[in-house]
This record gives C-alpha cells, structure tokens and sequence, in this order.
C-alpha cells in the first residue's frame, strides 16, 4: 500500500506537466486592414524588413513565419500570407495585410474588409 502511495507522488507532478496545453486557434473571423508605402524598409517584428508588395501580415498571436489562407467574406477572393509581424493593435481588427496582399482580395480604397483566415 505505501510503495502505490508513494509512486502516485512521484507521478501526480508528471501528470500536471503532461496535461494538454492551451492551443491557439487555427482559424478565425474579423476585420482586416493593411499597411504600406509608410512602413516600407522598416524592420517588422521578426526582424526582416517590411516590402508592402509582399504577402505577410501582422497578427497578434500566430508565431512568425505561419501561413495563413486569408479570405474575404464579401467576394469569396483568397491569399496565402506569412506572419512576419505582430499586431494590429487597432480598432478590435484580427490582421495587418500587406497593401499587396490585401490588394488581392479587396480594393486598397476600402481600407478594411471583413475576412476569415485559417493555417494552412
């Protein structure tokens, strides 16, 4: 009876470091913007420097490097990005698109567009 005891206090921190943890999401909805011509040259947070006619975006949370397949909601058009920066940290929106990227989903007019984005 107290060698069982004794291995279950061995074994109950394994099991707490063992337990699933927290796993981020891998798709979502929200609103889009993009940035460009201001930033372009300037080091993103990865450390690479920003091409506005690149297909990267800013996310909050994503590690640097994920794809993602970014769609909007209004015309169904689609991009592959890379997450090379983090952010927005404005109005509530879920990415920062390139002006490239974002150009191929929407009119770079509109300044925002209603999308959808998953890992690919």
């Amino acid at each position: 009876m107290l060698n069982r005891f004794f291995c279950l206090c061995l074994a109950a921190p394994l099991l707490i470091f063992l337990a699933p943890q927290e796993v981020q999401a891998s798709s979502g909805c929200g609103t889009s913007s993009w940035y460009g011509a201001e930033f372009e040259g300037q080091r993103t947070a990865n450390g690479e420097r920003f091409s506005s006619t690149a297909m990267t975006a800013a996310h909050r949370h994503f590690a640097f490097g994920t794809r993602l397949r970014v769609t909007n909601q209004a015309n169904g058009r689609s991009v592959t990005i890379r997450v090379n920066d983090s952010g927005p940290y404005f109005g509530g929106r879920v990415l920062d698109l390139s002006r490239g990227a974002f150009s191929r989903i929407a009119s770079v007019g509109q300044g925002v567009a209603d999308v959808c984005y998953t890992v690919v």
